[in-house]
């Protein structure tokens, strides 16, 4: 985990990729959590017997929607921002989904520095983030993040 205290130790990782979360599994309880609550209960992730017999991949798949919502908590197993007094998501672009995740696949997020900007005292930052499924090549996804600082 690296440890970023102010705007200028995150400058200096700038360009850099700068770690990998734990890996997370996404079991079917957190599909049908995250279904209830979105109340996006499509067969393809909810109906296991339907999935097994009609899906391509065999399997309920997890929301691709799920699977940004981990960022957050991805991210902070990477880096620990400190003297913040607010952190706020900001916005994702450029995203892209490579491959489904399917229930109870593990899952991990590689992070890169894209840019750090200081906005008058708020600290814009850019993460490229990738989720990568265990044992396999193809992304689930890649695009960039941005975060808002403001350090104490």
């Amino acid at each position: 985990m690296i440890i970023i205290n102010n705007f200028m130790e995150y400058k200096s990782l700038e360009g850099q990729m700068v770690g990998s979360s734990n890996w997370h599994i996404i079991d079917q309880k957190q599909i049908n959590r995250f279904a209830e609550t979105t109340l996006d209960d499509q067969w393809i992730h909810t109906n296991e017997e339907r999935a097994k017999k009609e899906s391509p991949y065999r399997s309920t798949i997890a929301h691709g929607y799920l699977t940004l919502s981990l960022i957050p908590y991805l991210w902070k197993q990477i880096a620990e921002v400190r003297n913040i007094s607010m952190e706020v998501n900001y916005g994702i672009e450029n995203f892209r989904f490579g491959q489904p995740v399917k229930a109870n696949d593990k899952v991990r997020l590689e992070a890169t520095i894209k840019s750090v900007q200081n906005l008058k005292g708020t600290v814009k930052v850019m993460v490229g983030a990738k989720l990568m499924i265990k044992d396999q090549v193809k992304s689930a996804y890649t695009g960039d993040v941005v975060f808002l600082y403001h350090f104490s």
